[in-house]
């Protein structure tokens, strides 16, 4: 597990704390671009903590660990700011929040990705599958754990109403995108190929529902269902076909 200094984290949050209180009263088009930063640090502290108590930076990045990397990432997404767009937002706090977030989410994934390597799977998990070779039940522990980490890495819990495009390169895992597209073009259709390809950005960026809905000629009225509805049934199908000694070759 990795390890971390308390009196360190201690300091951090207390020098934060003093330099929060000095900025009260300010509007936002006031601050400097060192005040801005300052001001969203709680935010940066919050998302850190929301990955160090989660599986996916677990033994990997310390808590200190993750508050450097989110701090880049919103010094990062300062810079990058689009103002007249969120000058013409109905909430000017909840659209920056949901923009540095993307920002500073990202940073601190692709940090964890690159100290943990390309598979994203729970150790206890991976030693239960390894463990336990002949059975089916590890297929599909494999897949559900896959696909739940590319889901978690991507989720937002923004209003879509207040984001704002993120063109941070999304951090990938080129191995384990070859090898989930080759069982998907072993085992299944084109349509369900397509959604869960696109749906997870396995070699391409993910796509929302209705993207997929348009790409692949859908009523766009129906694209959320539809489009679930096939995801679902296409990872039920890399589950019933693979076989234990599929995963466990790549494992």
């Amino acid at each position: 597990m990795k390890k971390y200094n308390v009196q360190n984290y201690i300091r951090y949050k207390e020098d934060v704390k003093t330099s929060i209180a000095n900025l009260e009263g300010k509007f936002y088009d006031e601050y400097t671009r060192k005040e801005l930063i300052i001001k969203f640090l709680p935010l940066v502290e919050s998302l850190a903590i929301k990955f160090a108590t989660s599986q996916q930076a677990s033994g990997v990045l310390s808590i200190n660990d993750l508050l450097q990397e989110g701090s880049i990432g919103l010094i990062l997404a300062v810079d990058k700011i689009d103002w007249q767009m969120i000058d013409e937002s109905p909430d000017v706090e909840k659209t920056l929040k949901s923009f540095l977030s993307k920002r500073i989410k990202g940073q601190i994934r692709r940090a964890i990705d690159m100290k943990r390597g390309d598979i994203r799977i729970p150790e206890h998990k991976l030693n239960e599958i390894r463990n336990n070779p002949e059975d089916d039940k590890m297929v599909s522990m494999f897949f559900n754990s896959i696909f739940s980490s590319i889901d978690e890495s991507t989720r937002s819990d923004d209003n879509p109403i207040y984001n704002i495009e993120d063109k941070t390169p999304s951090y990938n895992i080129h191995l384990m995108n070859a090898y989930l597209m080759g069982l998907i073009k072993e085992h299944l259709t084109h349509e369900q190929g397509e959604v869960v390809r696109l749906s997870y950005g396995l070699d391409c960026d993910k796509h929302s529902a209705i993207q997929i809905a348009k790409k692949l000629n859908m009523q766009v009225n129906t694209a959320i269902v539809r489009v679930s509805q096939i995801k679902r049934d296409g990872i039920k199908s890399l589950i019933a076909n693979t076989k234990p000694s599929q995963v466990i070759d790549y494992l």
